[in-house]
């Protein structure tokens, strides 16, 4: 386990920061005004010993540090007495591989603390914990306020996700229309890349869902809710895209299946057309070499000029062999025809 960053806030502002966790729960035990101080300690890759420890100080239930524990949640927020579990999980576009990576952070939020754990560097919390104390008005909500800052910024990160998604998309339509043959290979990567990335966002809005029912609940929350619903319109537009590059790939591999099978057809078409051709041909040439095989087998006999040989000495012979062989050739040369043959 690494403590990442401890600190405490008194009125929206950073009083201390902490070295150590024992060192941000004494000065929470130690703080009078609970209403306006609050102590947040984030966790990079916690193990079970610190989070049943922090579990025994705050009084977190069973069931939500199982969940933090075992990480690989589904997005959500669960309501434990005093207590708000929330699980968001966060997404990085890797331009190399075309991968989307998520990340998974779990935050325990109670009236004075904040407890956030991470088995990543996603999302960037620090970036958060900056953005937060440069707006001391907005921190000044406490605890309700990191909650809402960590919907904002996972929220934030699936926009250039799925611009770089839509970017591949239009890649692939391209490569598909104009026959790349290795393209229903990518087309599945993407296929499982969207998948997996809208198992990040679609349940975003639940958990939108039930921050604006918390946020209902606390004395300043109108202000809080303010925010959280320019965030719930950028989830919403990001979701609606996402589902739909779902289904648009879907459609790319029925169009890209239906174009792979017309180009085999076109090929078996020019291959069947290219035999055909040389039966044609084949044809032909069989039809006069079988014309041409009656002169020569005619004219082999009697070239043999044997000396005991009929018809040798008859002064008919030879123009009845040229007949002969005329009849013949004609006779064949007809019968092809009639077969189409020539």
């Amino acid at each position: 386990m690494v403590l990442a960053d401890s600190a405490i806030y008194v009125d929206g502002r950073p009083r201390r920061r902490c070295g150590a966790i024992e060192e941000t729960l004494r000065e929470l035990r130690n703080t009078s005004d609970s209403g306006r101080t609050f102590g947040w300690i984030d966790l990079s890759r916690p193990d079970g010993s610190e989070l049943e420890r922090l579990g025994a100080e705050f009084e977190l239930h069973q069931l939500a540090l199982e969940d933090a524990r075992l990480a690989h949640q589904r997005p959500k927020l669960d309501r434990y007495g005093g207590t708000l579990f929330m699980v968001l999980r966060s997404a990085l576009y890797q331009e190399d591989t075309e991968n989307v990576t998520l990340g998974e952070v779990h935050a325990f939020i109670g009236s004075d603390f904040v407890v956030t754990a991470r088995q990543s560097g996603q999302p960037d919390l620090d970036a958060v914990r900056r953005r937060l104390e440069d707006q001391p008005e907005l921190l000044k909500h406490g605890p309700p306020a990191v909650l809402y800052a960590l919907v904002d910024r996972v929220v934030d990160d699936f926009q250039p996700v799925e611009r770089e998604l839509q970017n591949d998309l239009d890649e692939i339509e391209t490569e598909v229309f104009g026959g790349e043959p290795t393209v229903s290979k990518r087309i599945y990567r993407l296929s499982r890349e969207v998948i997996e990335f809208q198992r990040a966002t679609r349940p975003i809005t639940d958990v939108l869902d039930g921050l604006e029912e918390a946020f209902q609940q606390l004395r300043d929350g109108v202000e809080l809710n303010r925010h959280l619903r320019d965030v719930r319109d950028h989830a919403a537009d990001v979701v609606e895209r996402v589902e739909s590059h779902r289904q648009l790939l879907a459609n790319i591999l029925l169009v890209n299946s239906s174009l792979h099978s017309q180009r085999q057809n076109e090929q078996a078409t020019r291959l069947t057309e290219t035999s055909l051709r040389q039966n044609e041909d084949m044809k032909r040439i069989s039809s006069w070499a079988a014309i041409l095989f009656t002169p020569t087998l005619v004219g082999t006999v009697y070239g043999m000029n044997f000396t005991h040989m009929p018809e040798l000495d008859w002064p008919l012979g030879y123009p009845l062999s040229l007949v002969l062989m005329l009849l013949v050739a004609v006779a064949l040369y007809a019968a092809f025809r009639r077969r189409d043959w020539l």
